[in-house]
């Protein structure tokens, strides 16, 4: 049987009210020149079919356990998809200037503490199960923690203080994008009506 804690539904439903917050702030504000590609909405295409096909299987088997899984694979490799084009823009510009290191800080204490908190209910235990018997939980963490470890070298080490130079943007534009952001309270914004 796959140990199911307290903690890990609430941290399921935490994930998923945050991604649907995330998802709706998506729609409402305004993105500019900035879309979704061809590739990620194939991805995630691809992952909702398999995922409709494995329920259609599991329903007239009552396969619910292989039916979570699955979902489970789904989540490992859309995680491990998700990580890797900054990882790859990163390399590429050689510089992570407007990366935001914070949240790969948070990742990765959370999945330090993830891996502590299965020792320690192991240990407790005593069995090993949370760790085989939960391997999406398990693999999880290792990909976050992996991609964290890459994203905090860059950071740190290897691109230290470099700025790119597609980035570099001269005082008045900065002024322009300033003036955008910030408006006075006074003026009405007809837009917002």
């Amino acid at each position: 049987m796959i140990p199911v804690a307290a903690n890990d539904v609430a941290f399921s439903i935490h994930a998923v009210l945050l991604t649907a917050i995330t998802l709706f702030q998506n729609a409402i504000y305004e993105r500019g020149s900035q879309k979704v590609s061809k590739v990620s909405i194939g991805i995630v295409s691809v992952a909702w079919l398999v995922a409709a096909v494995c329920f259609f299987i599991a329903l007239p088997n009552n396969s619910w356990l292989w039916l979570l899984s699955v979902f489970n694979t789904i989540q490992v490799v859309m995680t491990t998809i998700k990580y890797i084009p900054q990882a790859v823009m990163n390399f590429l510009r050689k510089s992570t200037d407007g990366f935001s290191i914070g949240n790969i800080l948070l990742d990765f204490s959370g999945g330090i503490a993830n891996y502590g908190q299965m020792v320690v209910q192991s240990t407790d235990q005593d069995s090993w199960v949370n760790f085989y018997g939960n391997i999406a939980k398990v693999l999880l963490s290792l990909v976050s923690v992996f991609f964290d470890i890459i994203f905090i070298i860059q950071h740190y080490v290897l691109y230290r203080g470099k700025k790119s130079s597609k980035l570099e943007i001269t005082t008045e534009q900065e002024d322009q994008i300033r003036e955008h952001l910030v408006r006075n309270s006074d003026q009405s914004s007809p837009e917002n009506v």
